[in-house]
């Protein structure tokens, strides 16, 4: 409990996926495709990257909070999940299971969500996208022996997406980060924090294994968003 865990939320080549994904979006940024786009979300374009270098870097440190008395899975092992792989960690000297909080996947996503909605003035539309995306989310949340909660990796950008185009269409994109980001956490983690109870997950990470894939895709889905907001 005293110490951090390192390990990668995804099993490496989805989370290489991810990281091509975000080498693809600081191509588009030189030559001047999205350079605006960051702008829209209330953020430099430089800042924007550094912040997602640092979810993607930071998706590797958990911060241990809580432990539950649990049984133990032995033995590093990756799940399947919906298309996805996930790596179980091992985790020594420990009679349960691990509650966490990853840095890139809950620290950095809440800070910046946060700093949006008061820089744009969004609370409302941000609390509205937030609390359908927490509810959509949590619905559909399902829990993994072994990983703890997961959800399916399409779905908190593409709600986030949609409610905030309906709840503030010209501010949409620092919108859907904030709420597809807040929304995933409470919905899927914080929500099942008693449902990983007898799952044998050795670590459950809030914002790490099973969300953190959904909420960094939230973040490119957001560029997107701002790209096309700028051309309307």
């Amino acid at each position: 409990m005293s110490h951090m865990q390192y390990y990668l939320p995804l099993a490496a080549p989805f989370f290489f996926v991810l990281a091509a994904l975000f080498a693809l979006l600081v191509l588009l940024i030189q030559i001047n495709i999205l350079r605006y786009a960051y702008e829209r979300l209330g953020v430099s374009a430089g800042t924007a990257l550094l912040l997602l270098l640092a979810s993607l870097l930071g998706s590797y440190i958990n911060i241990p909070v809580w432990e539950f008395p649990e049984r133990l899975v032995q033995g590093a092992e990756e799940v399947s999940y919906f298309g996805m792989r996930y790596v179980v960690p091992v985790v020594e000297q420990s009679p349960g299971t691990i509650v966490a909080v990853n840095i890139g996947g809950a620290v950095i996503p809440t800070i910046l969500s946060l700093y949006l909605l008061a820089k744009n003035e969004l609370w409302w539309p941000g609390l509205i996208t937030t609390a359908v995306v927490t509810a959509v989310v949590h619905a559909m949340a399902e829990p993994v022996e072994g990983v703890g909660i997961a959800v399916p990796i399409f779905v908190p950008p593409v709600i986030a997406a949609v409610t905030a185009l309906l709840a503030a269409r010209r501010r949409a994109a620092a919108v859907a980060y904030a709420g597809g980001s807040l929304g995933t956490l409470i919905g899927a983690d914080l929500l099942n924090l008693d449902a990983v109870r007898g799952l044998g997950a050795p670590f459950a990470s809030i914002g790490g294994a099973g969300t953190f894939d959904g909420i960094f895709l939230t973040g490119i889905v957001a560029v997107l968003l701002a790209s096309l907001s700028r051309r309307a």
